[in-house]
């Protein structure tokens, strides 16, 4: 009787291995996009929820300076950058995971991305959420 060997060959492990590293070639940047995005909402979600505070705000002391902004979150620390009585400008400056954006707000509602790391497209129309300057809306 022989006995035949059981396992897998060198072969079947090294093509296991090649379509392995593509899918993660593939795959790790779309998630680090992902992760990303999802830091970037941080600021978003700040700035967006401060406007009808800002507005109370402005109703009680009629003026914007000392207006209270949200809370440094864990990538973003907010800033009242303009504050007087007729105008206010709110900045979120990205921090640790989201250094290099900053994103701002107005009394008007507008929005702008003043800064973004090296490789993005800032936008002064919106808040970028993409490498390539597309906006969150």
């Amino acid at each position: 009787m022989i006995k035949r060997q059981a396992g897998f060959s060198l072969i079947e492990i090294m093509i296991a291995v090649v379509i392995l590293g593509i899918l993660t070639a593939v795959a790790l940047p779309s998630y680090n996009g992902y992760v990303q995005r999802a830091r970037l909402t941080e600021a978003f979600t700040g700035l967006a929820g401060l406007q009808p505070g800002m507005e109370q705000h402005w109703s009680n002391n009629r003026t914007y300076a000392s207006a209270p902004v949200p809370e440094d979150s864990e990538h973003f620390a907010f800033e009242l950058t303009v504050g007087n009585a007729s105008a206010y400008t709110v900045t979120a400056t990205g921090q640790g995971g989201a250094a290099g954006f900053v994103y701002t707000i107005d009394q008007n509602g507008n929005r702008a991305t003043t800064g973004v790391p090296e490789g993005w497209t800032d936008n002064d129309a919106c808040w970028v959420d993409r490498e390539e300057g597309t906006c969150t809306q």
